[in-house]
């Protein structure tokens, strides 16, 4: 990876201050398949130390004063920034999106920790009026406690301060498993935690396989929170889990998303936001536009313009100057995309992009026209670099389709109507929602979904309320 500081990848775990190395995982380029490196693979013993180092971390880190913590994680936050290329390196090298991207990624990482360290400074609780003569009531703001946080491959920088700045802000403290395919990205940020001064113990980072992680950390009555960005399935699965010991809950789960282009649209930049939204990461996000909807007067025009734009992109590895998309994340993701373009042909598709020879874990982006309420990509999430067209004729019927689905995570539409735009929006059954625009991901807006979709929101002010417990003081006697 040609690391300016090679400190920053570790073959270790971090538990309680102390890391720990031995080769039981093996992490691989996606690119080339070779092996970056072998990690500890943890077991439920060693996550109940770090819950246990988090939970001994606690008193002190809780005690501290909010400017204090907001110090450190500005320091933080400039050592991040500071370290921008290894930090690219590492992402690029194990998760496989171009360097371009993961630069990017490391900046808006950097900047959910900025925003939290402001936000540590503005955690307030506030006075109630007593119905009752001589008393007042308070209402404080106190950390919910010792947090479990469990990351996704597809943004391994980003979804770590997502979560974590914001617990430490509150004065929480965390055992954090990222994704067994991108542990290294987690384990370089907690190395520049360290030298930003967050004490031992107060994060944590367990690198291993999920069963026995998770296990642990859901059954455990000293974990009070548990945020988890993946599956609807296995959200499910966390929250059945942590249901005996009443965990607070924040769990960002999957989505469908809606691209819905109106007659009336800007032609360019409706194709520019399906670009943005629909091939960033190679498709590999949860708020990427799955189905693409498009009115019949503007639909010949746009599916053109955007088979012109995807027959443009540059398939390779993230390292190459030129890609413009990297390699799938494992096997099983080029399976599914496969299938998917197999199952829509097979229905009534038809290709209007061009068919490129590629091996290994690359996939073939791909707009098909025609497609259909049938086909699995209606219903299912791509999770590559695929682009169904759907036609439709009336609002009515762009509405019916966008919701009709379980999920409700991001939508996106596309008209110069502000009447459409209020009307349509509104109606949208959806947890964010973008007009004219396929960008929804910023430190200062609520991100988070409805229904399937999951519970709770992260970045903005809504994002450090989730670490936050409200306690109700009431004084008398006075």
């Amino acid at each position: 990876m040609k690391l300016q500081d090679p400190d920053l990848f570790r073959n270790a775990a971090l538990i309680g201050g102390s890391w720990r190395a031995r080769p039981e995982m093996t992490v691989t380029d996606p690119a080339t398949g070779e092996t970056l490196g072998s990690l500890p693979d943890c077991t439920a013993e060693e996550t109940d130390e770090a819950i246990a180092a988090a939970a001994r971390a606690m008193t002190g880190w809780a005690a501290r004063t909010h400017a204090d913590r907001a110090d450190l994680l500005m320091r933080w936050y400039h050592l991040i920034l500071d370290n921008t290329e290894d930090l690219a390196r590492i992402l690029t090298a194990e998760q496989g999106k171009p360097l371009a991207e993961a630069r990017g990624e490391v900046a808006y990482g950097a900047s959910f920790v900025r925003w939290f360290a402001e936000e540590a400074r503005r955690i307030n609780g506030r006075i109630i009026p007593s119905p009752v003569q001589g008393k007042k009531i308070f209402a404080m703001k106190e950390p919910v406690g010792v947090c479990a946080i469990i990351t996704p491959w597809n943004f391994p920088i980003a979804m770590i301060t997502r979560k974590v700045a914001p617990g430490l802000a509150a004065g929480c403290t965390m055992a954090v498993k990222p994704s067994d395919f991108t542990p290294c990205s987690a384990l370089a940020l907690a190395v520049l935690a360290e030298r930003a001064g967050i004490p031992a113990g107060v994060l944590n980072i367990l690198t291993g396989r999920p069963e026995a992680i998770g296990g642990a950390l859901t059954r455990s009555p000293v974990v009070r929170k548990l945020s988890f960005t993946g599956s609807t399935r296995v959200g499910a699965l966390l929250a059945e889990q942590c249901a005996p010991t009443l965990k607070r809950l924040s769990l960002e789960l999957g989505g469908n998303a809606p691209f819905v282009v109106f007659d009336d649209a800007d032609l360019d930049a409706a194709v520019e936001g399906a670009m943005q939204s629909k091939f960033r990461n190679g498709g590999q996000t949860c708020v990427c536009a799955n189905r693409i909807m498009v009115q019949s007067g503007i639909h010949d025009a746009f599916v053109a313009a955007l088979a012109a734009r995807v027959d443009g992109l540059r398939v390779g590895p993230g390292t190459e100057a030129e890609a413009d998309i990297g390699p799938m994340i494992n096997p099983a993701a080029i399976e599914k995309i496969a299938a998917h373009v197999a199952d829509a042909l097979d229905r009534g598709a038809t290709r209007v992009t061009r068919t490129r020879d590629l091996s290994g874990q690359y996939a073939d982006p791909v707009v098909l026209t025609g497609a259909a309420t049938t086909m699995r990509l209606a219903s299912e999430e791509t999770f590559g670099p695929v682009a169904p067209i759907f036609r439709f004729d009336t609002e009515e019927e762009a509405l019916e389709l966008a919701n009709g689905t379980p999920y409700g995570l991001a939508a996106y539409f596309y008209t110069r109507d502000m009447a459409r735009a209020f009307r349509f929006g509104e109606a949208l059954e959806f947890g964010m929602v973008g007009l004219n625009t396929g960008l929804l991901s910023h430190e200062v807006s609520p991100f988070g979904g409805v229904k399937a979709s999951g519970l709770g929101r992260e970045g903005a002010q809504e994002g450090i309320e989730e670490y936050l417990e409200t306690k109700a003081f009431h004084f008398g006697g006075l």
